[in-house]
């Protein structure tokens, strides 16, 4: 048992370092239960418990919906499912088509890593999600990051690239609403940049889908249709599910089904989980009042949380930054404790010296719930 012992430890000691570092640096991830009142999650209109989609979920299944696709979406994975949610949603979004992964992080990863090509550059905000930065690895084109949230900075970069003689494709890659700043792209002005430089969009509106624009259609929902933009809107945030949806023109779909890794060799999501999606957009048209309620509670947690730091954004995301990693963990722990699920964020998910509380309101919490967090906040804060 000893000599197993010491091989075991010979065969981990570079992981087991790498972790004693993290744990050194109070950075030390672990997984946690769902505990207390929910400003954790993004499940902000709530519609993950609803009656409505259990009941959708349950007429599915007495259809004979199965559970698993038992494949990939080429071979027998593509249930009839998967294909009306499709044709649902982009109609709903306005747009030519549309294609559902199993997950956003996957479909990050295909646009990227798929559609630019050798020779073309790819301009992100330094922001955006790690699942795009995966893709960014992956790609043949150039990338260079843009300063966050600054069309000009796009603009340069562009003209930068072609300056040097560059004759390939732009591509323009951002966010419509920041996990973890809580603030909004200037959505027109970006569409401008990429007019000028004859630019394709790849949006990102994992969390403003559901939550803002008509019938809860995002913030580039002016931008459905257009030729030059693809939006990724993610079915496991405000939709209440999971997967993933890319809106996009007829071309992205047939080139993502014939190149796009990720989708091509990946088992098709739940045929279940489709028609469940496929009742949560529709739920989206039909119960406004979700959106209004939780622009409500917006407002209110920001007139009660600012005093004690969180910066109010317009979004159902305030972050809190405390700077210190510890310290940010040892609030977040304190609030567990009172029964408040608040999670603190350290780097390399956030920038050095920006270790924060994200506090993400949802209509799982009421508006007694934020005034409860806000004294209790206080008194753990000291």
């Amino acid at each position: 048992m000893a000599d197993a012992t010491t091989r075991s430890g010979s065969l981990w000691s570079a992981h087991t370092a790498d972790l004693a570092a993290l744990g050194e640096k109070a950075r030390m991830r672990a997984l946690a239960p769902r505990r207390g009142a929910d400003f954790a999650s993004n499940d902000y209109l709530a519609m993950s418990s609803s009656a409505r989609l259990a009941a959708a979920v349950q007429d599915a299944i007495a259809r004979g919906v199965p559970l698993g696709s038992g494949g990939s979406r080429l071979l027998r994975g593509n249930d009839p499912e998967h294909e009306l949610l499709e044709e649902e949603a982009a109609r709903f979004f306005g747009a030519e088509s549309a294609l559902f992964f199993s997950a956003g992080y996957a479909a990050n990863v295909a646009l990227l890593s798929t559609l630019p090509q050798r020779g073309d550059l790819i301009v992100y905000d330094e922001l955006v999600h790690a699942s795009m930065h995966e893709g960014l690895r992956l790609t043949r084109a150039a990338s260079v990051s843009a300063h966050h949230n600054d069309p000009q900075s796009f603009d340069d970069a562009a003209r930068e690239w072609r300056a040097k003689g560059n004759t390939g494709r732009v591509w323009l890659a951002f966010e419509t609403l920041y996990s973890m700043d809580g603030d909004m792209a200037p959505v027109a002005a970006m569409a401008q940049v990429a007019e000028r430089h004859d630019a394709i969009m790849l949006i990102d509106e994992a969390h403003a889908t559901g939550v803002f624009g008509p019938q809860g259609r995002g913030l580039a929902a002016t931008l459905d249709g257009r030729a030059d933009t693809i939006v990724l809107r993610t079915c496991g945030k405000a939709l209440g599910c999971e997967g993933a949806l890319v809106i996009a023109p007829r071309i992205v779909r047939d080139f993502l089904v014939n190149r796009g890794r990720p989708f091509i060799f990946s088992t098709a999501p739940s045929p279940l989980v489709a028609a469940a999606v496929r009742e949560s957009i529709r739920m989206l048209a039909d119960e406004p009042q979700r959106r209004d309620d939780l622009h409500r509670l917006v407002d209110h947690a920001e007139r009660v949380l600012a005093p004690l730091g969180a910066q109010a954004t317009g979004s159902q995301i305030l972050p809190l930054v405390l700077h210190e990693d510890a310290r940010t963990m040892a609030v977040a722990a304190g609030l567990q404790i009172k029964g408040f699920d608040v999670r603190g964020i350290r780097p390399p998910t956030v920038p050095q010296g920006t270790s924060r509380l994200r506090i993400s309101l949802t209509l799982n919490a009421t508006a007694a719930d934020v005034d409860a967090l806000a004294a209790t906040l206080a008194e753990v804060m000291g």
